[in-house]
């Protein structure tokens, strides 16, 4: 399905009827990666999942938005639903957009629930040798981006950013760059005892991109938390363990019932 929300294309899926509940994917993820899921929970809620503004199939933002942009839109995109109580699912990347959201006082909507799947949002401890690399990285850039360095060698300093950059920040188009650059720099810790609802969270033990420790210290600031670890799954655990991954939810969102 595709519909226009403020300007731009996004594509999205919509089935079940029912409580309505969100599902937002992860950094250069898109809603396919959802369709367990959305088949799991469409029997007895309404399930809407999105490509978010430059991922999938959707169009990208105008400009280098930051994690509050990106809230916005999800509330523009929620203005055709009269619900007044809404579900949010988030995986990575869609988790720091459900965490950045509680940041709002004025929300047209209750927030229900939340699950967040080894959800990004915690500032990683900076380590010796990452402070090094950064100040590395910021001189060869400003080396690299002078009118002489321009001149002898145009594609150098492209080239020296996919090298230092992650494999995320190498296949993202320039503007999505710009986009992780804001995103992966923002300390989404704060705002975590403001989620009140009934809160799920689901990691994966051996998820290297946001460790299991983020999920301990998401379980002990958010005051209605539990987390739920999966053994032999990394950042994407609801595929990796989807049987078990699948009891978790049909318990936690009554499925069963």
């Amino acid at each position: 399905m595709i519909k226009t929300v403020n300007g731009i294309r996004i594509n999205y899926e919509e089935k079940g009827e029912g409580d309505l509940i969100v599902l937002l994917h992860g950094w250069g993820s898109n809603i396919k990666l959802f369709a367990n899921m959305i088949d799991l929970l469409s029997p007895k809620y309404k399930v809407v999942a999105m490509d978010m503004p430059g991922f999938g199939e959707s169009q990208e933002p105008p400009e280098a938005w930051d994690v509050g942009k990106y809230v916005d839109f999800v509330i523009d995109f929620l203005k055709d639903y009269d619900n007044k109580d809404i579900m949010f699912l988030g995986h990575s990347f869609g988790g720091r957009v459900i965490i950045k959201m509680h940041s709002r006082t004025d929300l047209p909507f209750n927030v229900s629930k939340v699950i967040l799947v080894d959800s990004a949002g915690i500032m990683p401890p900076k380590s010796n040798k990452k402070s090094w690399r950064t100040r590395y990285y910021k001189m060869g850039k400003a080396v690299l981006s002078t009118k002489i360095a321009q001149m002898i060698a145009p594609d150098a300093l492209e080239n020296f950013r996919k090298k230092m950059g992650s494999a995320d920040y190498a296949a993202a188009s320039p503007m999505m760059r710009q986009v992780m650059v804001k995103v992966v720099n923002e300390d989404l810790e704060p705002y975590l005892p403001n989620i009140k609802c009934p809160t799920l969270l689901v990691w994966g033990v051996n998820d290297t991109a946001t460790p299991l420790s983020d999920g301990e210290k998401m379980e002990k600031l958010i005051p209605d938390a539990g987390l739920v670890k999966l053994e032999n799954a990394g950042h994407y655990s609801f595929l990796e363990q989807q049987f078990i991954f699948n009891r978790v939810m049909a318990s936690f969102m009554k499925l069963d019932d």
